[in-house]
């Protein structure tokens, strides 16, 4: 497939290809996707400080500190919280197709993902089939899932709508340092209209303005300059990705 398009099927691991490791470095803003209207900002993201060092906690023995006479009931600080960042929705492309009707490509950070429908579009870009409850479970576990939505309005029937999964990348994250993107994939038959960019500069913006600077993913020989056009490089500083496999 051709560096420009959208993100292949090999562009995420499976057992099929062996990825290469590439790491995206913050160092200026990301352009805005030609698509692109005005967004809103992310407000902030939530965040859980520990409240002391476990060593102290040890010490206070079940709560209670003890002086020389009094004993005094010691209750841990609450942990401190930051507003959850505002789920972002927009829409990146606009147009009339042919029979009349309207077409709205729509980004999304809200994690609004059928697995059913995630499903079909694996099958569309000839991924292996997962489990669901698997592929349940990492969109569960992961910290950002991005989408982009087909959304297409009758011009005969006024009310009528029909909405498809044609794109999706999700991201994991220690939440404060450490960003992996994976998963990114488009519907071929709307790959090479510049929507896989836009969908990886969407979740690259997020992600910086939730403070995380350190951003991997992996990535099969052929859509590499596809990511290295977009900021990430192949063993930057000679950093090496290592793999351990299970041996059956």
């Amino acid at each position: 497939m051709a560096p420009a398009l959208a993100a292949a099927p090999s562009s995420s691991i499976c057992g099929a290809c062996i990825p290469t490791a590439c790491r995206f470095e913050a160092r200026s803003t990301v352009p805005a996707p030609r698509f692109l209207r005005n967004r809103p900002r992310a407000e902030g993201r939530a965040t859980a400080a520990w409240p002391l060092k476990a060593g102290l906690w040890d010490s206070l023995r079940s709560g209670f500190l003890k002086s020389n006479n009094t004993t005094e009931t010691v209750e841990p600080p609450a942990p401190l919280e930051v507003e959850e960042p505002l789920p972002e929705e927009l829409v990146l492309l606009e147009r009339t197709l042919p029979n009349g009707s309207t077409e709205q490509i729509i980004f999304s950070s809200a994690g609004d993902v059928d697995i059913y429908d995630l499903q079909a579009l694996c099958d569309k870009v000839g991924w292996p089939r997962r489990p669901l409850s698997k592929i349940a479970a990492s969109l569960r576990n992961s910290y950002l899932v991005a989408t982009l939505h087909s959304v297409i309005r009758s011009s005969e029937t006024e009310g009528e709508e029909r909405k498809q999964l044609i794109g999706m990348a999700r991201a994991t994250s220690d939440h404060a340092f450490n960003a992996t993107i994976w998963d990114v994939l488009v519907d071929p038959s709307y790959q090479g209209q510049g929507l896989g960019k836009a969908l990886m500069e969407k979740v690259i913006r997020t992600l910086l303005q939730r403070d995380i600077n350190n951003i991997t993913l992996f990535a099969d020989n052929k859509v590499v300059d596809f990511y290295k056009n977009l900021g990430f490089e192949v063993d930057p500083q000679g950093i090496k990705g290592m793999f351990w496999y299970p041996k059956f």
